[in-house]
């Protein structure tokens, strides 16, 4: 059963029978807008962007992985590639960017692992039909098990903004756990969401 994923809440990286996850895959999904005109609707495509910025113990910035570059430098993270329209024909019920991560092949360096999403033209988050964003167990086109998601579309805290942090992967006493975040930020680009997850997500 996923959990809505609310400010401030943890969960835990256990499976149902116990075991840790070690590997998990971030999902975001999005459909074109609708623009009512004098010759009918037409679909305004709409490219989010999901990306994945890691920091050491220290807080210091030391690999992304995103659109421009899709693997990470110890290989344990993986985009699935940059998608530039959402889907135009209604939700066919797969994510459109998807991010698989794996913690055993981690660099020993990194403390913590943040994602988040960046609307890359600019277009509201409120504007997006069925725009969300998850956390689940499985392959970029196979979901076993959804763990824990954000209803972007349809909540107001994220009205008027391009930009949002789903949330930080930290290890405590080699243990990995997850912090969600879930707010909206004020960043434009991708690089300055970056920073403000160093500075105030941390």
């Amino acid at each position: 059963m996923a959990i809505n994923l609310e400010k401030g809440q943890r969960i835990n990286l256990e499976k149902s029978n116990g075991t840790k996850l070690q590997n998990i895959c971030v999902g975001v999904n999005w459909g074109a807008i609708e623009k009512k005109g004098f010759f009918g609707t037409k679909k305004e495509a709409v490219d989010l962007d999901a990306s994945c910025a890691v920091y050491d113990d220290k807080k210091n910035h030391i690999d992304s992985v995103n659109f421009r570059k899709l693997i990470s430098n110890d290989r344990a993270i993986k985009h699935s590639g940059d998608d530039l329209t959402g889907d135009l024909n209604g939700d066919d019920g797969l994510d459109n960017e998807v991010i698989t991560l794996d913690f055993s092949q981690l660099s020993p360096a990194a403390n913590h692992v943040a994602f988040f999403i960046n609307s890359f033209r600019g277009q509201d988050f409120k504007d997006i039909p069925f725009a969300s964003i998850r956390i689940y167990e499985g392959t970029p086109t196979k979901v076993s098990q959804e763990f824990a998601r954000f209803d972007v579309a349809n909540d107001v805290t994220f009205a008027g903004n391009v930009s949002m942090v789903l949330g930080v992967f930290y290890k405590r006493n080699e243990e990995w756990k997850f912090s969600a975040v879930g707010v909206p930020t004020n960043d434009k680009k991708l690089e300055q969401t970056i920073v403000t997850i160093q500075q105030n997500h941390l």
